[in-house]
């Protein structure tokens, strides 16, 4: 039995100031192939059919967003975000309509592709994750290490069944809320949207993301990130005929 997702609102958390990039400004205003990663995030969900509006949450001090293009967009609206990622998501989930969907992404994301956001929207309009939800994610390559004393090898960890988890995550607005305002009431650590609902005892479905969905950390990540983008678009224009 599925279930169509009648009423989609994305939710960007963008309240952070991004410090390991070593700028300036905020990471997510950094440029990026002629405008700031940011805004090329808010496009990729902003031209989705499927998303009826996308919810920003911003510093208060924040001076930067005003001048991106994306700004004045009818499907956009902001409100005030918080100390941490998971403050500025129940911010933006509090301005949500309760019957609809939390697509949850990162600013820092800005290479997401469309077929993504399908695959994921197909998962969670299953029987299965119409009740749990789902998380964009990729299964780990690589052989996983676990740091002892020193920053010595302590262990090899089996990478049988393990994920990297990206975004989005998509979770009912109702649930999602609930579930992160008692993880949060009890001081539980919140490092995604997944683990809130993890705590609550959900099992949200893994969706196999694409491998360039990076999310820009590192000073070395905007060359990547540029690189994707570029890519992407040639891709584009190549199936356009232009």
């Amino acid at each position: 039995m599925t279930s169509r997702i009648q009423e989609l609102v994305a939710i960007v958390p963008a309240a952070g100031i991004g410090a390991r990039m070593g700028a300036e400004i905020p990471k997510q205003y950094l440029m990026l192939n002629h405008q700031p990663i940011l805004a090329h995030t808010l496009d990729r969900l902003l031209e989705h059919p499927r998303i009826d509006k996308v919810i920003l949450a911003l510093s208060s001090e924040d001076t930067h967003f005003a001048k991106l293009t994306q700004a004045s967009h009818p499907k956009l609206m902001t409100v005030i975000g918080g100390k941490e990622r998971a403050d500025s998501v129940l911010n933006a989930l509090k301005a949500a309509p309760s019957d609809a969907w939390a697509l949850v992404h990162d600013a820092a994301r800005p290479c997401l592709s469309a077929a993504d956001i399908d695959k994921l929207i197909a998962a969670c309009e299953t029987e299965a994750g119409s009740q749990q939800g789902a998380i964009l994610a990729m299964p780990v390559r690589d052989t996983m290490k676990r740091a002892g004393k020193g920053g010595a090898i302590q262990e090899t960890v089996c990478r049988e069944n393990l994920w990297h988890a990206l975004t989005p995550q998509l979770f009912p607005v109702t649930s999602l809320k609930q579930n992160l305002t008692k993880a949060l009431a009890e001081g539980v650590a919140i490092t995604d949207e997944a683990s809130a609902m993890e705590w609550a005892g959900d099992q949200p479905l893994l969706v196999s993301g694409r491998f360039d969905n990076i999310k820009v950390t590192h000073p070395e990540d905007l060359q990547l990130a540029a690189l994707f983008l570029q890519v992407a678009a040639s891709d584009s224009n190549s199936n356009t005929g232009e």
